[in-house]
């Protein structure tokens, strides 16, 4: 296989294109970050040039096609749960993306690359500031509060809860000796969590307060 100009040029430019997204990812700390984006970019552009090369005759995209199969495996590999929330599901979609400039960079679709990774990149950076603010808008959360049974308040969280203006999601109560454990998954703007966590920390018949 001759090394011409045009192969050093899809290698240099997969790397570039995968470095750019994975140096986003690597800024926020994530578990997919430079160099595992860097070298997915890199690997879907080579099985892409392989893919040609090995099924010139036959069928080209033979090996091509299967990346995107491939990549599906370590983009499960980010995403996990955490409390009520998913996690990793951007990464994982970063990693997918990678492996889709690195097909097209392969084929030799260097603009419609360049552009998709500017795509991706403004999409990355400026869409974090939607989902901070909306985050502050719709808030998910969890608390846990116990308390003595004596003090018969097993109804009065849920009140509180509801007059900041928070919605239950859901409940559960269980009861050990004299102590009861309330757990409550509640959505709502910060503001109103913030209100809500404050009083809470002032009750001083709470004995255990997790928010």
């Amino acid at each position: 296989m001759e090394v011409s100009s045009d192969l050093i040029i899809k290698l240099v430019l997969a790397i570039v294109i995968g470095g750019t997204i994975g140096i986003e990812r690597e800024l926020r700390s994530k578990s997919a970050g430079f160099r595992t984006l860097t070298l997915i970019c890199l690997g879907a552009t080579l099985f892409t040039i392989f893919s040609q090369l090995i099924g010139h005759n036959t069928s080209p995209d033979r090996i091509a096609s299967n990346v995107v199969v491939g990549i599906g495996f370590l983009g499960a590999g980010v995403i996990f749960r955490n409390n009520n929330r998913v996690n990793g599901i951007t990464t994982a979609a970063s990693i997918w993306l990678s492996a889709a400039l690195g097909v097209g960079i392969g084929c030799g679709y260097y603009i419609a690359s360049i552009l998709g990774c500017v795509l991706v990149v403004a999409i990355l950076f400026l869409f974090s500031f939607f989902d901070r603010m909306l985050d502050r808008i719709n808030q998910l959360r969890e608390y846990k509060i116990t308390f003595p049974y004596e003090d018969n308040q097993q109804h009065k969280y849920e009140q509180l809860i509801k007059k900041y203006g928070l919605t239950i999601l859901s409940r559960s109560q269980n009861k050990t000796g004299n102590i009861i454990t309330g757990s409550w998954v509640v959505r709502g703007n910060e503001a109103n969590h913030h209100a809500f966590i404050e009083n809470i920390l002032s009750d001083n018949s709470v004995t255990e307060f997790s928010f």
